[in-house]
């Protein structure tokens, strides 16, 4: 992954543990649980809990978080910036977005709807390294069986999100 210079980021405790909510001049960046997997070195970002954008969407997630989200899609209207990733990355990114609020998809159907069925795995590592985590709803894909399956955050915080999308 790679990384805007100018990013910038502020961090809230939330029942899930703390989040790290980052920007760049483009749009959202990154949401990580502290401790999460493929999370960046944020050692040279500037700390900025004032910016409109970030407190725009620490205020959704704590709203999500609280199940007191109206609508369930936390992406609509926010500028997302995917650059970090690769081509194949951003697509699957792109995909996980298509999945609706309560729903679930699993990585074969979206190797499938990508159009490259047999890259399953190769979806499931782009998936476990999307880097805005709860907007672009990563925890909503689970195995062929419907099981739940890996989780950057860890499985019990996808269990967690699940439970607030079942509600």
């Amino acid at each position: 992954m790679h990384f805007d210079s100018s990013i910038c980021y502020t961090s809230f405790d939330s029942a899930l543990g703390r989040i790290r909510v980052a920007a760049t001049d483009q749009g959202l960046a990154g949401i990580w649980f502290d401790g999460q997997r493929h999370q960046p070195d944020h050692g040279s970002w500037s700390e900025q809990p004032e910016h409109p954008l970030l407190r725009s969407v620490v205020q959704r997630l704590q709203r999500y978080l609280a199940c007191k989200r109206e609508d369930g899609e936390l992406a609509r209207d926010l500028p997302l910036d995917l650059r970090g990733g690769t081509a194949f990355q951003q697509a699957v990114w792109q995909a996980l977005l298509a999945i609706g609020y309560g729903h679930s998809s699993s990585y074969g159907a979206i190797a499938a709807q990508l159009g490259r069925p047999r890259a399953v795995r190769a979806v499931g590592a782009a998936v476990g390294r999307n880097p805005i985590a709860i907007i672009v709803p990563c925890h909503r894909v689970m195995g062929a069986d419907g099981s739940l399956t890996g989780y950057a955050g860890g499985l019990d915080r996808k269990q967690a999100l699940l439970a607030i999308e079942s509600a």
